[in-house]
């Protein structure tokens, strides 16, 4: 029983890096590149540091959301059909 829902929430947390994890990084490095360009040219604008980030998420949101609703509808049926395991292994 403890270990069907243990594997459950690994499954969870899995999932949930799967789906965040390249947004996170092409987040940090459009934000590493600004901050070098804020560097060099002494440019000290905070602005300048969300917007690249924020339109490069949403492009990359835009071209991986077939993958990431297609991983998700996966893995929500695999939860469904492991209900009946665990409820019939109380």
């Amino acid at each position: 029983m403890q270990d069907i829902i243990i594997t459950l929430l690994q499954k969870m947390f899995i999932l949930t890096l799967q789906m965040s994890v390249p947004i996170l990084c092409v987040g940090v490095v459009i934000g590493l590149m600004v901050s070098i360009f804020q560097t060099v040219t002494q440019i000290q604008e905070s602005t300048l540091t969300f917007v690249p980030k924020i339109i490069g998420c949403v492009i990359l949101l835009i071209f991986l959301l077939p993958w990431m609703i297609n991983v998700f509808v996966t893995t929500t049926h695999e939860f469904m059909t492991t209900i009946p395991q665990l409820v019939g292994a109380m």
